[in-house]
């Protein structure tokens, strides 16, 4: 292709929506890819609450249900991993408990946070790409019953 159309086609590219994975660690809307999947930045109170719409495409994120699913089974994963990290520090290096507290307390709070973040935002961006919906029973006909 030449001439006008084909310097038109290279200077507008395609847009793709982002990744699920691009969704859920940048907090990125899974329609338009701007960062307005949460209501807040990642140090603030509302740093795993969804917001309403995404400011850039209009996107309703309400109608998406992804819950608080993640969480119980994201501080399971993340406590058995931190306590094991403790543990081997402990037999590895002594330090005193006031050491393994400066340490340990802060990193699961911030390990938490952002996964359950980062979860959330996956789930979100799933849902968002196969169309999910809420199930409904399918019910048969009144014809058949006769």
């Amino acid at each position: 292709m030449s001439g006008v159309a084909g310097a038109r086609r290279s200077i507008v590219a395609e847009f793709t929506p982002p990744t699920i994975a691009q969704a859920a660690f940048g907090g990125l809307c899974p329609r338009c890819g701007q960062p307005h999947l949460f209501a807040g930045p990642l140090f603030s109170k509302q740093v795993t609450t969804f917001a309403e719409t995404c400011a850039a495409c209009g996107l309703d994120f309400t109608r998406f249900n992804v819950g608080d699913g993640p969480a119980a089974f994201l501080t399971l994963i993340l406590g058995t991993v931190i306590t094991i990290a403790a543990i081997a520090v402990e037999l590895t290096l002594h330090p005193p408990l006031w050491l393994h507290m400066l340490i340990w307390l802060p990193l699961t709070a911030i390990g938490v946070v952002y996964t359950l973040r980062v979860a959330k935002g996956a789930l979100m961006a799933a849902e968002y790409r196969n169309e999910a919906r809420e199930g409904a029973v399918a019910r048969p006909d009144a014809d058949d019953d006769a």
